[in-house]
């Protein structure tokens, strides 16, 4: 079985394509939930956004049914500044809409469209998450302990530092959860 997270190890990862996969996630008139859960626990364990927007990209006739889904999906764990279904002037024969999308390269332009939340720890390889304790015991051991006697200011800057240094480490061993203008999560 393919390892995702080797897959999607880099900081700029898209995963595209028909998923034929059904979920409330990225569909919300899904009504039976199918091949779901794998592609979930993928987005959920790498720090991948569905880019999509809710429309639908697939239309079938089936039985003298008719009907619409999402199933063609965009993950990425970076910014896409469009994302878009193409006009019928595009139609390519498919029961598949057609969708543009395109990625954003100005790093000014990437912090606009983003917010990070926090760090996906739980997918840190167990390797990173030693580099991260290592790291985090070498800053800290410069550090004064604090005392009952501390003033309240000490203890705030103290509190301050701890989570700027925090987040230089976790930045730097641990996947972002960003949240994008666009994002549906």
């Amino acid at each position: 079985m393919l390892n995702w997270q080797r897959v999607i190890q880099w900081r700029s990862t898209i995963l595209t394509g028909d998923f034929n996969a059904h979920s409330k996630r990225w569909d919300r008139r899904c009504q039976v939930l199918r091949n779901a859960a794998f592609w979930e626990d993928v987005i959920d364990q790498n720090g991948l956004e569905i880019r999509n927007n809710g429309r639908p990209t697939h239309h079938w006739t089936r039985e003298g049914q008719e009907g619409e889904s999402v199933i063609d999906l965009m993950l990425a764990n970076r910014p896409i500044v469009k994302w878009t279904i193409l006009a019928d002037d595009h139609a390519t024969g498919s029961d598949h809409e057609v969708i543009e999308w395109e990625v954003g390269v100005d790093s000014q332009e990437e912090g606009d469209h983003e917010r990070v939340l926090g760090w996906n720890l739980a997918a840190m390889t167990e390797k990173d998450a030693e580099a991260a304790e290592k790291q985090w015991i070498e800053l800290a051991k410069e550090r004064a302990q604090l005392y009952a006697e501390c003033t309240e200011n000490e203890v705030e800057q103290e509190a301050s530092w701890c989570q700027e240094a925090m987040s230089c480490v976790l930045d730097a061993k641990a996947k972002k959860i960003r949240m994008y203008r666009t994002s549906m999560r």
